[in-house]
């Protein structure tokens, strides 16, 4: 097989078999082909470790993108090697370039109240409100709001079945004031939105599903009309869905699941929040103040 034919090999291992998105198959499409070009006339599978670390500091300025590019790399060459195309992986040995953490935004319990009190008048007013309310009581990624569908929600149940990364299901429980809002928005309203039979729950204005470009406009004009002057994105209402369900007691598994994270690592950085908040809370203490005097 020639490098085109390993590459495409490998990307459909990855869609039929690892079920991976569209989405990250397409990045690893480009930065194999990347690859590639930069090798050019030499094989892949002749490739040695010292190629393949100047390929990626030459292509990559940041850390993050330096070990993004490695972990492609290093994920192609494991298949080589599961494969019997290779015996060892050359990247095994490149260490992974340190990240520094960043802490994720989120917004205070008031700034959300702030957001979620939105003047209801139109059709969209309620699809805003019912969009605000599921994304903050579920913490659901903005891809599983814009993809949800009447099938995912139980009513009676009070839960909703959320498709997240790798197609993998989580069932998460919604609050009472995300149900009423969507139940208001689904039976009352959404069929003025309604051009065509649908089972996506949320829709414009021309009967589609909302996109995740359309999405965030519309949190952009509700921040704006708010008077919330952070950067706010979609993530953001997800950070601080875990956020505040840790600083009132929520357990950090209880997050994970809540969540979709494979790892608890990865949700550990919300505990690194709450200690920054609890240290900048001490800092306000009376105590706190005579002390720093005293040193």
């Amino acid at each position: 097989m020639n490098d085109e034919e390993l590459i495409n090999d490998y990307l459909d291992y990855l869609k039929y078999e690892r079920k991976v998105s569209i989405n990250t198959i397409k990045s690893y499409q480009d930065n194999l082909n990347q690859f590639k070009e930069y090798l050019k006339n030499a094989s892949i599978l002749s490739t040695s470790k010292e190629d393949i670390r100047k390929f990626i500091y030459n292509q990559a300025k940041t850390a993050k993108t330096k070990a993004h590019y490695l972990t492609v790399v290093n994920s192609f060459y494991n298949y080589l090697v599961i494969t019997k195309k290779l015996d060892i992986n050359p990247c095994a040995t490149i260490k992974m370039p340190k990240i520094e953490k960043k802490l994720p935004n989120f917004l205070t319990e008031e700034e959300v109240d702030k957001l979620l009190d939105i003047k209801l008048y139109k059709p969209l007013d309620y699809r805003n409100k019912a969009m605000l309310e599921l994304l903050y009581a579920t913490g659901m990624r903005i891809s599983e709001l814009v993809g949800l569908k009447e099938s995912q929600i139980d009513f009676d149940e009070c839960i909703i079945r959320i498709m997240g990364k790798g197609k993998k299901e989580r069932i998460v429980p919604m609050s009472n004031t995300a149900i009423n809002y969507l139940k208001e928005y689904m039976f009352n309203y959404r069929t003025f939105l309604l051009k065509k039979p649908t089972e996506y729950v949320f829709l414009n204005k021309d009967g589609n599903a909302i996109s995740r470009v359309g999405f965030f406009k519309i949190l952009k004009n509700l921040c704006l009309n708010a008077g919330i002057n952070k950067d706010v994105s979609p993530h953001t209402l997800r950070h601080s869905f875990a956020t505040h369900l840790l600083n009132h007691g929520a357990d950090l598994r209880v997050i994970q699941e809540l969540l979709g994270h494979e790892n608890l690592s990865t949700t550990e950085i919300y505990s690194h929040l709450t200690n920054k908040k609890l240290e900048e809370d001490y800092k306000n203490h009376p105590r706190a103040q005579i002390e720093k005097g005293i040193n």
